[in-house]
């Protein structure tokens, strides 16, 4: 079966890896053309997604892996004109579930089939078996299903239902994504002003041994801890892919409180400031009705 990649960067590359090691020919689009190892040489790589359509047995599948957005939509637009009726087009990138909707029905409209599928798993997944989250037709999902089935993890795929239920279901994860990374991050945070000295991978390493807490993401949090004990080489900085936002943003349309994922979100946005000017309000306020100590500059 022979199958196209869109995008080669980190994801995308690994994806396109992946479908080779499970017997797959891939032809791979990117502008910027990726060095592949000697036994990797079964993935073709062009730089026009025309050749990649010359290139592919009809009824073509390509799997989009570029950033959602712009990069998204401008792919989009050029698939809408090359593709025909039958073709089948996967928008992995994660993209606004809303965008994914209108996108399915305009390529149905256009009797091609559009699958936004949510991704997880980050780079080691993509390469040794990912988490797929599936919106689309269900009948022409039955008969792609064993291309999800070869590069993911065991039970690692969901086909969710309609066009856009994919991407609803991968921004919802993402948005527990953040309150857990929150949670981690405070945990340490309280233990490195306790009264105590902790080797923190060997705290994330039992943690991820047998706890409630045991996880993946315990899992990475002993790996950091491992390559810097202190984490002392980076900063404090935690951007925001967007899905955190949309999740929040969902949640108020809904009405459903999410407050742990809606404070993760926030803290993210005021980690890109170390000085922020209502904490300079507070502060001043705090020393002005009760005489408590501003730190100056």
């Amino acid at each position: 079966m022979k199958i196209g990649i869109i995008g080669l960067g980190k994801m995308g590359i690994n994806l396109a890896k992946n479908f080779v090691d499970a017997g797959y020919q891939v032809v791979g689009f990117d502008l910027n053309l990726p060095e592949l190892d000697e036994n990797q040489k079964e993935i073709m790589v062009v730089n026009q997604l025309s050749k990649m359509i010359e290139e592919l047995p009809k009824p073509r599948i390509i799997w989009s892996m570029v950033p959602s957005g712009a990069p998204t939509e401008a792919i989009f637009q050029e698939m809408m004109v090359l593709l025909e009726p039958e073709d089948v087009f996967i928008d992995g990138g994660n993209s606004n579930y809303k965008e994914s909707v209108l996108r399915g029905k305009l390529m149905e409209d256009k009797q091609i089939y559009f699958f936004d599928v949510g991704t997880s798993g980050g780079v080691k997944g993509a390469r040794e078996g990912g988490c797929f989250m599936i919106g689309g037709n269900e009948k022409t999902f039955r008969e792609i299903e064993p291309l999800f089935a070869d590069i993911a993890v065991d039970d690692g795929y969901l086909y969710a239902g309609v066009v856009g239920s994919g991407h609803y279901l991968k921004m919802v994860h993402n948005g527990i994504e953040y309150g857990m990374m929150q949670a981690i991050g405070e945990g340490f945070d309280l233990l490195e002003h306790g009264p105590f000295s902790f080797d923190y991978e060997k705290v994330a390493k039992v943690w991820n041994n047998g706890s409630v807490i045991r996880s993946w993401l315990m899992e990475l949090t002993q790996a950091a801890f491992e390559k810097d004990q202190r984490l002392e080489e980076i900063q404090g900085i935690m951007y925001s892919s967007g899905e955190g936002k949309w999740t929040v943003e969902e949640s108020l349309e809904q009405q459903i409180a999410t407050p742990v994922i809606t404070m993760s979100l926030m803290m993210r946005y005021r980690s890109l400031y170390p000085d922020t000017f209502s904490g300079k309000v507070v502060a001043a306020l705090r020393n002005e009705f009760g005489g408590h100590e501003v730190k100056k500059k």
